[in-house]
């Protein structure tokens, strides 16, 4: 079957994961903190705060027609109230750019990083966080109107509050499950006060929250654990979705639990680079229940697998799709497919070694390579069909 007239085909990237140079945030200070666990620092990482225009013209060349980027919320705003015009030209360039190849920008508000002073005064904790993030999404919403027609206002809210506050492997590095809940208080008004925002400077864009969720496979007796990490990790945040015009989903695994919590992967199965459970029929869960829940057109943001046998990134990535084409059949209105990533780049705490990329990224020249994974997934983007792509 083909995909929808109109289907987004696309790949993504995150500001500080392939910019570089972003040291006015949280994340420039937890990666030099020996106490973070970080394997290694950003630095320059991709560089594609000069480089983008290539790595644009390599996203067309490839048949992607859909970008997904970041905003660096310390770039725009590196000391309270004091907006960089520079910066908000340089993410209008950028819109402007993919426009002028023939790619859909879809913006990205708030993809983990927050600005240094922010998290002095409490970060995600301190309940003026949300008004202070509305103001900043009005203002780039505002500078950005006519060259962009899809936000999403904060990426995977759910693993922010969690790694955060709960787990401690994320910036400011609290487990303290109260800390964890207010956080998620603070986000889902953020998110509330940015679609605010976004409506009224650029009302003619689509906006969405994005969500990591997962497939979870329950062993008897687990079934109410389940249940609350649901609740807490996707259920209050697909609630807060109510109004808006899709929800983005992001998917890379399932999820095993037993009666003592999530447990790791059961001996045998075949996993990723990282010890994710291969799983690529989680793709077509996730996006079933968000759908079912909240009756939005899915997203979907991101899905990919960190491989550095890129054959399995093939065969990870069509079985997804194959699952996202029955989920199509069925009914569910899917508006895109934006695979993670374009590029090799920062993967936070584990640094650089992690390979998710469509395209190679040799950093030491800063030199581009797209993987056969690429090629492969440009020609079904042509096709608008799996089975066309196969064909040809």
């Amino acid at each position: 079957m083909a995909f929808p007239s109109g289907f987004l085909w696309g790949a993504g990237t995150a500001a500080h994961q392939v910019e570089g140079g972003n040291d006015r945030n949280d994340w420039w200070a937890w990666e030099l903190d020996p106490n973070s666990h970080c394997v290694e620092v950003s630095g320059d990482a991709c560089d594609h705060w000069n480089r983008y225009p290539a790595d644009l013209d390599l996203l067309a060349q490839l048949g992607l027609r859909a970008y997904r980027f970041s905003i660096e919320w310390s770039r725009v705003e590196p000391r309270e109230g004091d907006f960089s015009v520079a910066a908000l030209d340089h993410y209008r360039e950028v819109c402007e750019a993919a426009r002028e190849r023939g790619i859909v920008p879809v913006v990205t508000f708030h993809h983990f990083t927050t600005p240094a002073w922010l998290t002095a005064i409490g970060g995600w904790c301190e309940p003026s966080t949300a008004v202070r993030f509305g103001r900043f999404c009005e203002a780039v919403a505002g500078h950005l109107a006519g060259s962009f027609d899809l936000a999403c206002t904060i990426n995977e809210p759910n693993v922010l509050a969690s790694f955060g506050y709960e787990v401690g492997v994320f910036p400011p590095g609290e487990r303290d499950p109260v800390r964890r809940d207010l956080a998620i208080a603070v986000l889902i008004d953020a998110h509330r006060q940015a679609v605010a925002a976004i409506r009224r400077a650029a009302p003619q864009v689509r906006i969405g929250m994005t969500l990591a969720m997962h497939e979870y496979a329950a062993e008897p007796g687990a079934e109410a654990i389940v249940a609350e990490l649901r609740r807490t990790g996707e259920d209050v945040f697909l609630a807060a979705t109510a109004g808006d015009d899709f929800v983005g989903v992001q998917n890379y695994t399932r999820l095993h639990v037993g009666q003592q919590g999530i447990q790791g992967v059961p001996r045998g199965q075949r996993t990723n680079q990282v010890g994710f459970e291969f799983r690529p029929e989680a793709l077509a869960v996730t996006v079933r229940r968000a759908a079912d829940v909240t009756g939005l057109p899915v997203l979907v943001t991101e899905n990919g697998i960190c491989t550095e046998d890129d054959s399995e990134r093939i065969e990870y990535t069509g079985r997804a799709l194959r699952g996202l084409e029955g989920c199509i059949a069925e009914g569910v209105e899917v508006l895109g497919y934006l695979h993670w990533s374009l590029l090799d780049s920062f993967e936070w705490v584990l640094g650089y070694w992690p390979k998710y990329g469509l395209v190679e990224v040799d950093r030491s020249l800063q030199a581009r390579s797209p993987r056969p994974s690429a090629l492969w997934l440009g020609g079904i983007a042509r096709a608008n069909s799996l089975e066309a792509a196969a064909a040809g």
